[in-house]
């Protein structure tokens, strides 16, 4: 019987109706953002989401690889997956992102561990892989592109609450750190054309979403002029001097003028590139959160330049200090890398002094692992002992606490709007949000449901949370 090619994909999808997937994610906000459009995907195909991996025909781990404990974890994971496959030897179990990318085909040939492996820059290729799977063929695809950026994908919102939800603006990196796997596991950047943007924030609002995080490795390195890899920016602009160029500051305010009741958040920035007019178009808008992650890594010049970061000692403080100047107020956080090659005790009293300079919110706070394939592991030696990392790392945690519970101190007896993000798992007349600042606050309402606004006078703390009362 012939059948039109529509009458085919009726009956492809159906033949899949009773497949389910489930995905399991690691890492960072990108990696969760990617397993949302990696579900729109294969819901597209017709596969069902199911509730655990025990339950489900392809079981997808969306993994990191920044540092060696998370490969660890993803490992251990695995094996409990396979653990599982006895009982279901279909079951076909799957390794994404950057480990994939990282690894490539030893998961698969060498240690026999899953039977798929998909970078970063190739989940569009995941149905016809798991299809290749079932016809007998290997399942690899880790060709990093320098266009895709999954633009028309509308992604399935997995956090759950309705009301928070991730937007990815661009991807891969062109930053080169030397202790850094992302520019290797996920591809030179390159940036999505702005209006898929504000028109995927603008269906979030219509769908109940209130807040937005614009995401990218860099996101003031965001530039549009009509697509193509960042290398050929400069070569564009040059030859076009009309050309209308969209960066990070024009893109976060298109984002913040969708509605005046969608905050909007932006992770992560980079000191070299984060430029005043990002924090005046931040200072002039209400719902622009006056809150900024802006990693440190070091607080030694030296050590920052063998990191190939960008900036120095006196560039992070000039940032610091424009932040605070153009924007009082606003809520900082940082990433703190401790024991990276050759740092002296000196060095390391730095990052100290640094911190007690700026006196963070939140910090992100790790000792440095050697990743394979960076130019840290090629041209550096891992000379500091584990444990003095170990030590260094505990004391810069034992400090940011203090510091932490210091500045939630500062703010009892304020006044913040606080947007509801859920109710308490302790009582049900609880609710918490965040304020601008992205600090926690719990309050008592029997009125406020996730996505109210309301304005809370803070009355307690501790070093993770603020604990208020409703006003009114």
């Amino acid at each position: 019987m012939n059948y039109t090619e529509t009458e085919k994909e009726e009956i492809v999808v159906s033949e899949k109706k009773n497949k389910k997937f489930f995905v399991e994610t690691y890492g960072c906000q990108m990696n969760i953002s990617d397993s949302e459009i990696v579900t729109s995907l294969l819901r597209k195909e017709g596969y069902e989401s199911a509730p655990s991996a025990e339950e489900a025909d392809v079981v997808l781990i969306n993994t990191c690889a920044i540092r060696e404990n998370a490969e660890d974890r993803v490992r251990t994971r695995i094996h409990d997956f396979k653990s599982a496959k006895k009982n279901n030897p279909a079951m076909i179990i799957g390794v994404l992102g950057c480990m994939a990318e990282r690894l490539k085909t030893k998961l698969l040939e060498e240690e026999s561990l899953v039977d798929m492996v998909v970078g970063p820059d190739a989940y569009r290729s995941l149905p016809g892989l798991i299809n290749d799977l079932e016809e007998g063929d290997k399942a690899v695809n880790v060709l990093l592109s320098k266009e895709e950026t999954y633009s028309d994908i509308n992604p399935v919102r997995l956090s759950g609450n309705g009301i928070t939800a991730f937007i990815s603006i661009m991807r891969g990196c062109d930053n080169m750190c030397s202790f850094c796997v992302v520019p290797y596991t996920r591809g030179r950047e390159r940036s999505r054309d702005p209006e898929t943007i504000v028109n995927e924030a603008k269906l979030l609002f219509e769908e109940g979403y209130r807040e937005v995080t614009l995401l990218g490795q860099n996101v003031d390195s965001y530039k549009w002029f009509g697509g193509g890899p960042k290398k050929d920016f400069d070569k564009v602009v040059s030859t076009d001097k009309n050309l209308k160029v969209v960066n990070f500051a024009e893109l976060l305010e298109r984002v913040a003028l969708v509605n005046p009741l969608l905050r909007v958040r932006f992770s992560t920035s980079n000191p070299q590139d984060m430029t005043d007019e990002v924090l005046h178009v931040i200072a002039k808008h209400h719902n622009i959160c006056k809150y900024i992650h802006l990693p440190m890594q070091a607080g030694n010049s030296r050590i920052l330049e063998l990191m190939n970061r960008g900036y120095d000692r006196e560039k992070y403080i000039e940032r610091i200090e424009a932040i605070r100047t153009i924007i009082p107020g606003c809520g900082l956080s940082t990433d703190i890398m401790t024991g990276f090659c050759s740092e002296t005790d000196e060095e390391y009293k730095d990052t100290i002094s640094l911190m007690e300079l700026v006196r963070f919110d939140l910090a992100y706070m790790f000792a440095y692992s050697e990743r394979p394939g960076t130019a840290a592991a090629k041209k550096l030696k891992d000379d500091v002992p584990e444990e003095v990392k170990s030590k260094r790392v505990q004391e810069i945690i034992a400090l940011q606490r203090r510091h932490a519970l210091e500045s939630n101190k500062k703010d009892i007896g304020k006044v913040f709007e606080v947007l509801v993000e859920r109710h308490s798992k302790r009582s049900k007349e609880q609710v918490s949000g965040r304020n601008t600042q992205n600090k926690v606050i719990v309050f008592t309402s029997e009125n406020h449901k996730p996505g109210d606004y309301a304005h809370v006078r803070v009355t307690n703390c501790t070093s993770g949370t603020l604990l208020g009362e409703l006003l009114n």
